[in-house]
């Protein structure tokens, strides 16, 4: 899927509106390209589990359940940002808790980030762990047609923090926080699908951070692209109690 994608952000030809897609935004013909790729794959494979996807909506199969988000991070693709990933996570029910394998790979330097529920978290077939408590935290934050008030719930915390980041493709924003390039990821401007993070959640969990939902309990949340979720991700709790006040009203 890489290669067949790899030529196309940023040209005229990947950024074809070609309607509107199951998920409710417009898709871009990189997507279709790169989701009947994943699909074409997976029936060679002959993984016969019911596809949820961000462009095919529902492809109904037998057994488990394939939550995709074949480009995460379009509009940096479409501009040649080079910060986009595909999102892969197969689950036994349609919650996120039942997610038992994920994999998301960094479409642009190939990177490959996957879990096994219970197994760890590995980037390229090493071992990763979220980084240690430290004084100087880097916070993925995205403010992208945030709602006034929201930006104001999240004032304190950007003050605080001397290092914000965004960068537009969550799935592989969390996977840095995996890896212990980051030390949170916060996004609560309820935009998130489910196939956005449900790969990347249970790569943050098995490399020892958390994920959190709106109201700062563990994220639980139907598989579902009409789902739309805050989130806030840890690598480390001192900094999840340190901001929980502002996040959650804790």
């Amino acid at each position: 899927m890489r290669a067949r994608t790899k030529g196309m952000a940023g040209t005229a030809l990947g950024n074809r509106q070609m309607g509107m897609g199951a998920g409710g935004d417009i898709s871009r013909k990189i997507d279709l390209i790169a989701e009947k790729t994943v699909i074409e794959v997976l029936k060679k494979r002959k993984v016969d589990a019911t596809i949820i996807g961000e462009e095919c909506g529902r492809i109904k199969g037998k057994q488990g359940y394939i939550i995709m988000d074949a480009i995460d991070g379009t509009t940096n693709a479409a501009h040649k940002l080079p910060f986009y990933c595909c999102s892969l996570a197969f689950a036994s029910e349609c919650r996120l808790s039942a997610v038992s394998h994920a994999a998301v790979i960094d479409l642009v330097n190939g990177d490959l980030y996957y879990a096994l529920k219970g197994k760890g978290a590995f980037c390229n077939g090493k071992r990763i762990r979220v980084k240690n408590a430290g004084e100087d935290a880097i916070i993925g934050l995205n403010i992208s047609g945030i709602r006034l008030d929201t930006i104001l719930k999240l004032s304190p915390i950007i003050s605080k923090a001397n290092h914000i980041r965004q960068f537009g493709a969550i799935a592989l924003e969390m996977c840095f926080l995996a890896k212990g390039q980051l030390d949170a990821c916060i996004d609560l401007r309820e935009k998130v699908r489910p196939t956005d993070i449900a790969a990347a959640c249970l790569i943050i969990r098995e490399a020892g951070g958390q994920v959190y939902s709106g109201s700062g309990e563990e994220l639980e949340v139907d598989l579902d692209l009409n789902v739309r979720i805050p989130l806030s991700a840890f690598a480390y709790e001192k900094l999840q109690k340190e901001f929980s006040s502002y996040l959650y009203g804790k």
